[in-house]
């Protein structure tokens, strides 16, 4: 039926039975990691009219899965989403648990650190709980997307620690330095956000669309990690599909990138003494 309808994948699961699973577990009100079996019986009429209704959405309206039941998973963790920021996705969620600490001389007595373009305040969350000593800036463009961090980071119990910046990059971020910088920031050249499936044209442009070549925002944000990071910190950025790109005009700052399981290897780590900082 996802084939039929050209679902699109990649956003919740990349596999169609499974987002098709999810969908039907959570419109019924069923924990989600119920046995399939739990479905071999007849619905009530307004169970099949429930479950109808969210297909329709999905397959004929194109409705991505995360925004018809507002939550989306990362990390183990829940957190709500809808269409004022992006579903959250990120490679970061496999490199943070362990590949990031050994680039740090004290990474128990990290401090402070920004997760810039934070959108849900999905990563700033996980951030504040591998860094359990350090105060999180959630920083972003849109106050709508910050509205939404503010739910996830009150849901998560986390208001102490993790607190939301309004700013264009870390243009209007407080004032000092960070142990951490880390960015997942819009990444898509303009011409391949254009031709995106629908389910990807619903999410906000503002957190796709990374220029002509999809680096407009990462090479401003490199030029600003050279005031804002700490001597001995560290930069890390997602770019997606732009390694290449990136290596070419960033080989200099000789950027580390972290293997993930996939082997797209697009996260990259730069060094604070490489940006000139001592």
């Amino acid at each position: 039926m996802y084939a039929e309808k050209r679902a699109a994948m990649g956003q919740i699961a990349t596999e169609a039975r499974d987002e098709a699973l999810y969908l039907i577990l959570s419109t019924l009100g069923l924990p989600l990691d119920s046995d399939p079996t739990v479905l071999d019986r007849s619905l009530s009429a307004a169970e099949y009219a429930g479950v109808s209704q969210v297909l329709r959405r999905r397959l004929v309206e194109h409705v991505p899965a995360a925004y018809i039941t507002r939550e989306a998973w990362l990390g183990g963790l829940r957190f709500y989403v809808d269409e004022r920021v992006l579903i959250p996705r990120s490679y970061f969620v496999e490199i943070l648990p362990t590949q990031v600490d050994p680039w740090l001389k004290a990474p128990g007595r990290v401090t402070r650190v920004a997760d810039v373009c934070t959108g849900s305040g999905c990563l700033a969350i996980l951030l504040a709980r591998h860094f359990k000593k350090a105060k999180v800036d959630a920083v972003d463009l849109s106050p709508a997307a910050l509205e939404v961090a503010a739910k996830n980071v009150k849901g998560h119990r986390l208001s102490g620690r993790v607190r939301l910046v309004e700013s264009d990059l870390l243009l209007a971020a407080p004032a000092g330095r960070y142990d951490v910088i880390l960015s997942n920031p819009p990444y898509e050249p303009s011409g391949h956000v254009d031709r995106l499936p629908e389910e990807f044209k619903r999410e906000p442009r503002l957190a796709l669309d990374g220029g002509p070549d999809g680096l407009d925002l990462v090479r401003r944000l490199i030029r600003q990690a050279k005031t804002r990071l700490k001597p001995g910190g560290i930069l890390m950025i997602e770019v997606g599909g732009g390694r290449v790109a990136f290596d070419r005009e960033f080989g200099r700052l000789e950027p580390h990138w972290f293997h993930t399981e996939d082997g797209s290897d697009c996260v990259c780590l730069i060094q604070a003494a490489r940006l000139g900082v001592s």
